[in-house]
């Protein structure tokens, strides 16, 4: 990644901006919950499997500035002058609990594996530090190994897990955290 800037995306011009999201893994983890008499566990078991792939393009679910996310904001990666990002963060406060969510985080496939999912994590941080909020929070699929791996490389750690969230490919919602130190 050599010249790069990252701007925030107006809202009055990006928001409905579908994002196309897509990854191949050839791993997942599968959770394990145990309850009985009171008591309950739970455990997530990494296992590989045979690579296979996850498109979703044109959902409102992955589209800049939902309504939902009151207060977010989006910020794009443009490479040496670009006129489309070839990566794009949106943030959102959760001011009742005082964290900051990562609602979207799409690299272009060509963009990945090159810096650039980084250079925005490290900008949303950088932005959960000034603004005083107590963890930095993104969520992902249990079957999306290449993101936990990144979210993990990123100091994220595990906070939390939904298993009735997602239910293709016995998927899991899996929460995850960065706390400033």
């Amino acid at each position: 990644m050599s010249n790069h800037e990252i701007k925030l995306l107006p809202r009055e011009k990006w928001k409905g901006h579908l994002l196309e999201m897509s990854y191949t893994s050839e791993g997942r983890y599968n959770a394990v919950v145990r309850s009985e008499r009171g008591h309950f566990s739970a455990a997530f078991t990494y296992e590989s499997c045979e690579p296979f792939s996850v498109c979703r393009v044109g959902s409102e679910d992955d589209a800049l500035y939902a309504d939902w996310w009151e207060g977010a904001e989006a910020y794009g990666l443009f490479p040496d002058g670009a006129d489309m990002p070839a990566a794009i963060i949106e943030v959102c406060p959760e001011k009742w609990s005082n964290r900051m969510r990562v609602t979207e985080m799409w690299v272009d496939a060509p963009y990945r594996r090159r810096g650039y999912g980084s250079a925005l994590m490290d900008l949303a941080k950088r932005l959960a530090v000034e603004r005083g909020y107590r963890c930095l929070m993104v969520e992902t699929q249990s079957c999306n190994a290449p993101a936990i791996s990144f979210y993990l490389a990123q100091g994220f750690e595990f906070i939390g897990f939904d298993r009735c969230c997602y239910v293709e490919r016995g998927e899991v919602r899996i929460e995850l955290g960065w706390f400033p130190r």
